[in-house]
């Protein structure tokens, strides 16, 4: 089995779709990493990710706005395609297992919703209401 992890902020707001009785939430997510190239310049490379999370528990999608960082897991697939000029193409695409949703948009501030904070399978990340404040931290 493969099995990919992704962090990033989702790239439009989710939508919420119904494929022959069954629920699908698709969403993209963009990870940009920052680098300098070989003259020190700075340079980003963004990676987009096509999420298809099919479940029954769609409480979640109304919190899946443009900005919003997520974290999810789930199985990768490479789907092919032919532009309409003949090239060959693909795409890198989860079929989600879990979600979890690491913070709000940049303009609102704050953490995840407390009323949403993850769904699917577990999870290795904790949640943010799992943390104890009191516990001491060795840094």
């Amino acid at each position: 089995m493969i099995k990919l992890l992704a962090i990033g902020n989702l790239g439009k707001d989710a939508v919420l779709n119904n494929v022959n009785g069954k629920n699908v939430i698709n969403f993209t997510v963009a990870h940009t990493e920052r680098y300098k190239d070989a003259q020190g310049n700075q340079k980003d490379k963004t990676t987009w990710v096509d999420c298809a999370y099919w479940t029954d528990r769609t409480g979640i999608a109304p919190y899946l706005k443009k900005g919003t960082q997520v974290y999810v897991e789930g199985t990768p697939d490479v789907r092919t395609y032919t532009t309409q000029d003949g090239r060959n193409g693909a795409t890198l695409s989860v079929r989600v297992a879990s979600v979890q949703l690491l913070g709000a948009k940049p303009s609102e501030g704050g953490g995840a919703p407390q009323s949403a904070p993850s769904y699917g399978g577990q999870s290795s990340a904790p949640a943010a209401n799992d943390m104890n404040e009191s516990d001491d931290l060795p840094f």
